[in-house]
């Protein structure tokens, strides 16, 4: 089954027009973290954001094996047993999808209703993906390095395995893992199990799951994944710029008490601590600011001490705010080296790496 050119595009939802059916059933399968849950440094497995493109595959694990061939001199073919008795590495990686915030967008495009949950920050144990890419002996016409899951579907009118890929160069970066553990334990059925691709730094479409193949390519990968989906583009016919690197985000983790249907947060008036946290995948968070009256005026937040062995995780910050009665917006934005998080929306149209500021309605009671 090949696409046509009308179902290769993605849809933008028309003016007024609410959610679908079929929008609340990705919501239903897939799901967010919640935002109180900022307060933990590793998020539990039960709490991280999970989005599963097609099925969540049944795996043999008796007779489970990851096959790595294409330009290679020794294709091999691994179990897992094997790929555990390499090195392995545990380090604390944040994922975030890159659809995260597409239901705030303006017009709305079409696809899995992100709110600003998409996201987590967790352990995870493997091997380097650079050591058992040498071992297979890497050919030297060798370009690009794709990657397959087990988790087999339609998008658009595509039949496909789920498959991704990455420069040559990305690929053997030695914090690129091949992971079979979380938060210490076994990989969940919903996070990959069991052997997912971890790339530090990428929004979550590059961090493979249920994966089975790995191929060294000579040629680009041009796969659907790659040069139709995850592209930042406003025209249906331009080609886009491919989604790669995290953008800088912060969030509030919810203050007072939510309002069951509407979430809006009541506090009481006076001092009212303010806690989240803040990430970027392309280079450190050097600030965090907040706004209690809807952008109007910022303020500094505290920022944590940065952790050199964590490079990748979420940054902590906290701001003192003294509430008075009535209604407010707070607001957060992060900013690293490459700038700050945009205060209006950057439309594009599927709706990737949407990483306008958080706001947050609060009425503080007197």
């Amino acid at each position: 089954m090949t696409a046509t050119e009308p179902r290769a595009r993605a849809r933008i939802a028309e003016p007024g027009e609410g959610i679908s059916l079929d929008e609340l059933a990705l919501a239903a399968r897939n799901h967010g973290m919640p935002l109180e849950a900022l307060r933990y440094d590793v998020t539990p497995p039960g709490l991280h954001y999970v989005l599963t493109h097609y099925d969540i595959p049944a795996v043999d694990m008796a007779s489970w094996r990851l096959s790595l061939g294409g330009a290679v001199e020794r294709p091999l073919s691994l179990s897992l047993e094997d790929l555990q008795r390499r090195p392995a590495v545990t380090t604390r990686v944040l994922l975030e999808c890159a659809g995260n915030g597409r239901a705030r967008l303006e017009p709305r495009p079409v696809s899995q209703p992100w709110l600003l949950e998409a996201v987590g920050s967790a352990e995870w144990t493997g091997t380097p993906l650079a050591g058992v890419l040498r071992e297979a002996g890497v050919g030297p016409d060798a370009v690009d390095v794709s990657f397959t899951g087990a988790d087999h579907g339609v998008e658009r009118g595509v039949e496909q395995d789920y498959t991704r890929g990455l420069s040559l160069a990305e690929a053997m970066r030695p914090d690129v893992l091949l992971v079979w553990a979380m938060n210490g334990a076994a990989l969940p059925p919903q996070h990959g199990a069991p052997l997912r691709l971890l790339v530090p730094g990428w929004y979550g479409m590059a961090h493979v799951k249920w994966l089975d193949r790995i191929e060294v390519l000579t040629e680009p990968y041009t796969g659907f994944q790659n040069a139709t989906a995850y592209r930042l583009k406003v025209d249906p016919h331009e080609d886009g710029e491919p989604v790669t690197r995290i953008r800088p985000r912060a969030l509030l983790a919810p203050p007072g008490w939510p309002d069951f249907m509407t979430r809006e947060r009541f506090v009481r008036a006076g001092p009212v601590p303010l806690s989240g946290r803040a990430w970027s995948g392309r280079a450190p968070i050097t600030r965090v600011e907040v706004s209690t009256d809807g952008g109007a005026s910022w303020d500094d937040a505290v920022l944590a001490p940065t952790d050199p062995a964590h490079p990748y995780a979420w940054r902590a910050w906290t701001y003192d705010w003294t509430a008075t009665p009535g209604t407010h917006q707070l607001t957060v934005r992060a900013t690293d080296e490459g700038g700050s998080q945009p205060v209006a929306q950057e439309w594009n149209r599927q709706g990737m790496a949407n990483n306008l500021v958080q706001r947050v309605p609060v009425t503080v009671l007197g």
